[in-house]
């Protein structure tokens, strides 16, 4: 039997779709996501027959769950250690990201990985308001560079961006936002 290339097994997806956090208080954390991050609350199925909400920018979703069983939840919800679960987003404008988590009085730690030489990055990390680690970093100064084979590297088109609805437009080819190289 022929030995498969690494490469010919690889699974066909396009992009991250959404994090799913649990949340003591959905509308709390829905305020924590869309005034601190910009996340933008999106319309959830109607089949969904419990508390929670669906937000989404910047190519990303963020599904908040009202939880059942806080045992589920950090136990530490102060605890920032970036060697510890998180999740990160790029950011183009790092100064700009801590003068509002100053504003909205958020706890962060600031540190730079590197130095000039090796593309220094910069990340903040603090908690939502249940305790899950988030980072905010500028890591595309980094250049990514592949330990085996480039060619399995993936680079997503605009397939994996949903189309977004604009309510007032009647037709529905213009009722949704322009998708990245249409």
């Amino acid at each position: 039997m022929e030995k498969k290339e690494e490469h010919d097994s690889k699974a066909p997806l396009m992009a991250l779709n959404h994090v799913s956090r649990l949340c003591t208080d959905v509308k709390k954390s829905l305020e924590f996501y869309t005034k601190v991050l910009g996340f933008v609350e999106t319309e959830r199925p109607a089949s969904l027959d419990f508390d929670g909400a669906w937000l989404f920018n910047y190519g990303v979703g963020i599904h908040l769950v009202q939880v059942k069983d806080e045992d589920k939840l950090p136990s530490k919800p102060d605890h920032l250690d970036p060697m510890d679960n998180h999740i990160s987003f790029q950011c183009e404008d790092m100064e700009a990201l801590e003068e509002r988590l100053k504003e909205v009085n958020v706890k962060y730690i600031k540190r730079t990985v590197g130095d000039q030489k090796d593309a220094a990055i910069d990340q903040l990390f603090f908690n939502d308001p249940d305790g899950f680690m988030v980072e905010i970093c500028n890591c595309e100064n980094l250049e990514l560079v592949p330990c085996n084979s480039a060619d399995a590297i993936r680079i997503p088109d605009n397939r994996h961006t949903p189309p977004v609805a604009r309510p007032g437009y009647s037709d529905h080819a213009d009722s949704r936002l322009p998708q990245p190289n249409s």
